[in-house]
């Protein structure tokens, strides 16, 4: 995929910046190297390599991430939280309707 002046052009307008042709140009050369390297990445064949949790996992196989225990560690508050409220039914706080 490469862009063309008229794609910086475009760009450039719902950006709401004001280039002129040079920047247009180097913005254009720059976009079009990062589309060429993202193309390049795109070609590498990784079948068989397994996905990496950390970066780090690459030279240090013996990194485990540090995940807490998945559990509620907060008393459940609801009730004391709706008591102020001046409606609440099964749990929900009621408004009035504000729209017709």
């Amino acid at each position: 995929m490469s862009l063309a002046l008229t794609d910086i052009a475009r760009l450039s307008k719902l950006a709401q910046l004001e280039l002129t042709d040079q920047q247009a140009a180097d913005a254009l050369d720059k976009l079009n190297s990062i589309f060429a390297l993202v193309e390049q990445m795109k070609a590498v064949d990784t079948t068989g390599v397994t996905p990496l949790s950390h970066p780090i996992a690459a030279w240090q196989n013996d990194l485990a991430l540090r995940l807490r225990e998945d559990r509620a560690t907060e008393p459940d508050r609801r009730d004391d939280y709706q008591k102020p409220a001046p409606a609440v039914q099964d749990g929900l706080y009621l408004v009035p309707k504000v729209i017709e």
